[in-house]
């Protein structure tokens, strides 16, 4: 299967779970606005999904993924058994214990941790520990899915793992249309979906677990033993566990610091939304898909396969994240308005969430870069280097959000996660480059350079049409006529952008084949 086809596969479950989240938060923006009970739930539910990504899908998919693999080609599937056992033995021991401790210190946490500003709410404070207390169990059930996935992505399987987060959004509608549908108040309705977290995270889990089976591979439990596989594991899933939960750790930091402001923390999870859809289509994909391929390519000593891999990601990369920053710069006040703006969700709120969303796009193509050229580090079994990085970019978003915050509000936030992502972009491309794992080619920045003249061309026609159609958008207009109409000026600006992008050279049918391609035409390494 090409590159390309596979990143199709992964992004296209990926989509269908960021369209269930779009629902998701738009039910959620009805049911409970930017209010307090907003802020309790995102604050509660943010540290389960931190320590998701810190000891699961960043771990298990640069660490685990390249001993897997090397476990199948050294000693085929029932060695590749006997290590996933060992692993699973040890993790679940440790999340176990993890679990406890974090449930007995969950106040300390919530008062010093989660969110500082609830502390003076005893309400809030109080509430926001009980609901953390449900979902934290939530950690325990993603991180076994995320090595299961793992394991999947290795052995070629993507739609599986790509699919299961699809199940959190599932669960979580489910309990936003009974609370409208009941009149529950807006605590009710953050337990609803506090208790359909953790229900959530026990679906996602049945479902990887099934595909494992299905696989060919059945995981016993062994009792938790370190052997030099573990051993080895754990030398690299450290620091990639710190590097993985990079854009977690920093949405903590923001969500720390913007707790001392009612509706921030609502505000920019609302924003988060809408820019996760490419993140999560095209950087997840990326990231999935390149890490076992690179992995598998540099196993067999196919040196220039894995330095056109990398190439042909970015490549792909960019091709779709710069117009979509465009967009998302140029429409966030659309977008928001379109997709949030009803029951407790006004037209202020708008205003304030569609500045953070704009901040967000800028900040797209560096956040999906990231996904692209950490697994050529992942890949070579060094997860140090972009672990130092990642604390380079944790500094500079703390000093630079306490900074912006008292000024602006969340957009200042949003200003410091986006400059800490190209600090940490511009880091692991220039490092990739120096070590010879990334290969200079002109004809790829040429056509970046003329990719992002496409995407302003698309942009000032994006400008032009919006404000022709401000009637059929503006807060008062028939929601029918405020979709259709977004849905027109999108569906226009991907025209535009595809046609310049093809007229002036930025993109072209070389570049389609060269995508779609499994691997380049030179002969292979000897």
């Amino acid at each position: 299967m090409s590159l390309v086809k596979k990143f199709a596969t992964v992004g296209g479950a990926t989509l269908g779970s960021r369209i269930f989240g779009f629902a998701r938060e738009t039910l959620m923006a009805a049911a409970l606005g930017t209010g307090p009970m907003a802020d309790v739930f995102y604050a509660a539910f943010r540290f389960p999904n931190l320590f998701r990504r810190l000891f699961a899908e960043g771990a298990f998919n640069a660490a685990f993924v390249p001993l897997f693999a090397k476990e199948i080609e050294a000693n085929g599937i029932d060695g590749a058994k006997r290590f996933s056992e060992e692993v699973f033995g040890v993790l679940f021991s440790v999340l176990l214990l993890i679990t406890i401790v974090m449930e007995l210190c969950m106040p300390l946490l919530v008062r010093f941790v989660i969110a500082p500003g609830f502390a003076d709410d005893p309400e809030k404070f109080d509430i926001t520990i009980r609901m953390a207390a449900v979902m934290f169990p939530y950690l325990m059930c993603m991180s076994l899915t995320a090595m299961m996935s793992g394991m999947l992505n290795s052995l070629h399987h993507f739609f599986a793992a790509a699919v299961a987060p699809v199940f959190l959004n599932v669960v979580m509608i489910g309990a936003l249309f009974y609370a409208l549908y009941t009149g529950a108040e807006p605590l009710a309705t953050a337990w609803y979906l506090s208790w359909g977290v953790l229900a959530a995270g026990v679906l996602q889990l049945a479902v990887v677990y099934f595909g494992v089976l299905h696989a060919g591979i059945s995981i016993g439990f062994r009792f938790p033993k370190m052997t030099p596989n573990v051993k080895r594991l754990l030398i690299l899933a450290v620091p990639a566990a710190v590097t993985g939960g990079i854009t977690q750790i920093n949405q903590l930091i923001g969500q720390a610091i913007a707790s001392s402001r009612e509706g921030a923390i609502a505000a920019l999870q609302y924003a988060d939304r809408i820019y996760q859809l490419p993140l999560g289509v095209v950087g997840v994909a990326v990231g999935v898909v390149l890490l076992p391929e690179l992995a598998r390519a540099l196993k067999g000593g196919a040196l220039r396969e894995a330095a056109f891999l990398q190439n042909r990601s970015i490549e792909f990369v960019m091709f779709l994240t710069i117009p979509a920053g465009f967009a998302l710069w140029i429409l966030s006040d659309e977008i928001i308005r379109v997709l949030y703006e009803r029951g407790a969700f006004h037209e202020q709120n708008t205003l304030i969430v569609g500045s953070i969303l704009a901040i967000y796009g800028i900040g797209l193509p560096a956040f999906v870069l990231i996904k692209a050229l950490q697994p050529g580090f992942y890949a070579r079994e060094d997860t140090k280097t972009p672990m130092r990085f990642s604390a380079i970019a944790v500094a500079t978003n703390c000093a630079t959000a306490l900074t912006l915050f008292p000024y602006m509000g969340a957009p200042g936030i949003a200003v410091a996660e986006a400059t800490a992502g190209w600090i940490s972009t511009v880091l692991l491309f220039t490092t990739l480059l120096r070590r010879g794992h990334l290969t200079w080619e002109w004809a790829l920045a040429k056509r970046t350079a003329l990719l992002i003249v496409a995407s302003a061309v698309m942009g000032v026609a994006i400008m032009y049409l919006k404000h022709y159609w401000a009637p059929s958008l503006a807060s008062g207009a028939p929601l029918l006529t405020k979709v259709s109409t977004l849905g027109l000026l999108i569906a226009i600006s991907i025209v535009i952008y595809f046609a310049t992008a093809f007229l002036i050279g930025g993109a072209d049918l070389g570049m389609i084949r060269r995508n779609l391609n499994r691997k380049p035409a030179p002969a292979k390494d000897v």
